[in-house]
């Protein structure tokens, strides 16, 4: 790698370590500067209710534990060095390490993305090119109108529309659990069908704008017929916005996954959150918001890794 190549590299670089260090700190200031207390909370949990006494003594050597009686800024000083070392602490409910946890959950949850990634992205492509392909007018205009319907539509409502179709009415996939391919066909269709509309959105559009262009009508001119002009011409030159937002909703499909988790009852991040929220397990809280920002950072860099061999004028500036 030449000095050159390097300066980029190592400015993105520093910019996706300031991106982890502001949601680190964002979401400490959010989190440990709220009047909550997991501790208290957590003590009347086990006691059964929350009318139950809490001993003032135990929920003092807690404190201790955690390091909720430091002042603000050593809780904060500590915990960051900690987290740059991929160590977000103990779990204040369940005692359990905050990394080995979210570990132990993510594989669920990232392979329910990717199975929806896998869908997404080929259904987002055809639709713009089943509609720039075609002849008849009234094909395109109805395949271009399904992208806006997909967009319309909640993933969860869609979730529980095909639990009703598919899983109780007609019983060809499981409703709930992480149990073999079969039960994770629902929740995937569930996530990559609005993702597949916003992409097909995007992709559209700059197809159209691609083939008003005038290197299309010299193709034309050379007689070229549709179907090459939109493959060989059209759909590279179209591809990079849709290449961004298939990033950026591919980021969001592990957000998303949280919720249509919690639908189907599947074993996740989606659990985990839920009950770190109820709970006010705030090192937990504190790794999920590290995780999605670095999530959101390799994408971005993966993204950006692709442009130039999409368009040879990147690569060449």
């Amino acid at each position: 790698m030449t000095v050159l190549d390097a300066g980029p590299l190592a400015r993105r670089l520093a910019q996706a370590l300031f991106v982890l260090w502001g949601a680190f700190t964002g979401a400490f200031i959010a989190l440990y500067l709220l009047p909550s207390d997991p501790v208290t909370l957590m003590l009347a949990q086990r006691a059964d209710g929350p009318s139950a006494v809490i001993d003032p003594r135990q929920a003092a050597a807690i404190r201790v534990e955690y390091g909720f009686d430091q002042p603000v800024w050593r809780q904060y000083l500590t915990l960051l060095g900690r987290a740059v070392h991929g160590d977000f602490g103990t779990s204040v409910q369940t005692r359990e390490s905050v990394s080995h946890l979210v570990t132990g959950a993510l594989p669920q949850t990232v392979g329910l993305a990717g199975a929806a990634l896998l869908i997404a992205v080929p259904l987002g492509v055809a639709l713009p090119v089943l509609s720039a392909c075609s002849r008849h007018r009234a094909v395109s205009r109805l395949v271009d109108s399904l992208p806006a319907v997909g967009v319309s539509i909640p993933s969860f409502w869609l979730g529980i529309l095909l639990l009703q179709l598919l899983s109780f009415h007609w019983v060809v996939f499981p409703a709930t659990g992480n149990t073999g391919i079969r039960s994770i066909v629902l929740p995937a269709l569930t996530l990559s069908l609005p993702t597949a509309a916003v992409i097909a959105q995007v992709l559209g559009r700059s197809l159209r704008s691609s083939l008003g262009s005038a290197y299309v009508e010299l193709a034309k001119a050379k007689g070229a017929s549709r179907s090459w002009i939109v493959f060989r011409h059209a759909l590279r030159n179209a591809s990079l916005p849709a290449v961004t937002v298939a990033g950026l909703v591919g980021g969001n499909l592990l957000g998303g996954a949280v919720v249509i988790e919690t639908v189907f009852a599947r074993n996740g991040l989606g659990q985990i959150t839920v009950n770190a929220v109820t709970n006010e397990d705030l090192p937990v809280l504190l790794g999920l918001v590290v995780l999605a920002a670095a999530i959101f950072v390799v994408t971005s860099l993966v993204i950006e890794s692709v442009y130039p061999l999409l368009d040879p004028r990147i690569r060449r500036s």
